[in-house]
């Protein structure tokens, strides 16, 4: 088995490809580099490296070592440092948002649950809107969003929240009186449209191009917000497949919200970007979870 020296020093020295660079890299001399290297070449039994005066270059065998141990001792990185992690337990700070006021309580139960279990990690709520939900992730501003699946080029977690389906129609609208609607009444009226910055893979859900049997449906005006779009709703300009929930969180005496008969449920749940999976977002997409498993 090689030693942990032979291999920091041939890895290094196949990334720098200079013995003076690899030593000040390692925190040890020149000749020592030098004598670890023919050591392991020894134990080889086959050259690593062609050197002279002027240049270091990887011979086909150290090119084939370096391409295999590479990802080997990167893995072995990382499970040291989830190992030190879990050691320090999840600590620092964590800032989650939630997009719609009635996806607040569920947030809210997983924070006192994540609180509970990791006291060391300071937890902030704040809500984001449709305009900058996906731009608060990309740059940072909050670690985790609950909002409504799927969320084009995002990690997401197990769905928290599921609500029936719903239109919103005027008050005044043919439909406003009906008990139940099919999917297929979309071709009839125009939608209106969610804002440009909405995640496509969410507006597909919500605003289809076609009912599923091939019609097409007519595109409305687009709102910036979702209190805009409700308000194109109450002036006529158009329709809105939205959940349940906004009856009793947008109640209007403008608008009415009659149930889809054979629509999917809406799903909710935690995402966050991809290159952002650290151990404290981890935790909170448990907590949230078993939070919700709970009630």
């Amino acid at each position: 088995m090689l030693e942990r020296l032979e291999i920091e020093a041939f890895l290094t020295l196949a990334e720098e490809l200079h013995f003076g660079r690899t030593a000040e890299r390692l925190r040890i001399t020149t000749g020592r580099v030098s004598q670890v290297i023919k050591k392991l070449e020894r134990r080889l039994g086959g050259a690593l490296f062609e050197r002279n005066s002027r240049s270091v270059r990887l011979t086909a065998i150290g090119r084939g070592l370096a391409d295999d141990l590479a990802p080997l001792v990167a893995a072995m990185d990382e499970a040291v440092d989830r190992a030190m992690r879990a050691g320090r337990g999840v600590t620092g700070e964590l800032r989650v948002a939630f997009l719609g006021e009635w996806t607040a309580p569920a947030l809210l139960r997983a924070v006192a649950l994540f609180g509970e279990r990791h006291p060391g990690c300071r937890v902030e709520v704040r809500e984001v809107q449709l305009a900058d939900s996906r731009a608060s992730l990309l740059d940072d501003s909050i670690d985790l969003l609950l909002a409504s699946y799927p969320f084009d080029g995002m990690a997401c977690g197990p769905v928290l929240l599921r609500e029936r389906r719903v239109l919103a129609v005027a008050a005044g609208h043919p439909l406003a009186h009906e008990e139940e609607l099919s999917v297929e009444v979309l071709a009839d009226h125009p939608v209106v449209q969610y804002p440009q910055v909405t995640s496509a893979g969410f507006k597909r859900d919500r605003t289809p191009d076609h009912t599923p049997s091939g019609r097409p449906v007519p595109k409305g005006p687009v709102g910036e917000s979702f209190s805009q779009m409700l308000t194109l709703v109450a002036m006529g300009r158009g329709v809105l497949p939205v959940g349940e929930h906004s009856r009793r969180y947008y109640p209007r005496p403008d608008i009415a919200y009659v149930p889809f008969s054979d629509a999917a449920p809406i799903e909710r749940g935690l995402i966050w970007k991809e290159s952002n999976t650290t151990e404290r977002v981890r935790a909170f997409v448990r907590a949230a979870t078993d939070a919700t498993e709970r009630r």
